[in-house]
């Protein structure tokens, strides 16, 4: 069995393993940061430390995720401190039996392939387990200046 925290980014159901998730928080006020890709939203401070938002979607499919009351970001670790992304709906734990392991092609099209490790079928629904840690890595989820 394979457990990890489930969100949702556009159309894609989504889940990362829980050690790659550092906290789930609201939306925090951010401050823009002159001359970054359109993706980076702005820096953060949280808890007195400056935190980059970055628009997951905006990123992976080129649409600009629709910021809401309510909004969720998922903090994640990469090297040289923590990173905020949006996404557009939380839905926690999540489990998957290894039954329902599926075929990856549904869900990672696009600039999704390098991230979805495997993919559960479950309820007539894809989940595809997104690395969070690969996402980090990527040179250019890294240069976020333009």
């Amino acid at each position: 069995m394979w457990r990890g925290v489930g969100y949702r980014v556009g159309q894609r159901l989504l889940a990362s393993e829980f050690d790659e998730v550092v906290e789930i928080l609201p939306l925090p006020q951010l401050t823009a940061v002159p001359g970054a890709q359109p993706w980076m939203l702005g820096v953060a401070n949280i808890r007195g430390n400056l935190l980059p938002v970055v628009d997951l979607r905006l990123f992976l499919e080129g649409e600009r995720t629709v910021l809401h009351e309510g909004q969720r970001v998922l903090v994640m670790r990469q090297p040289g401190g923590n990173v905020a992304l949006t996404i557009d709906e939380l839905f926690g734990q999540r489990s998957f039996l290894e039954e329902q392991q599926s075929s990856h092609e549904a869900l990672s099209g696009g600039r999704y392939s390098g991230f979805i490790e495997r993919v559960y079928k479950v309820g007539g629904h894809a989940w595809g387990v997104f690395s969070l840690d690969r996402l980090s890595r990527t040179p250019e989820f890294r240069q976020a200046a333009a």
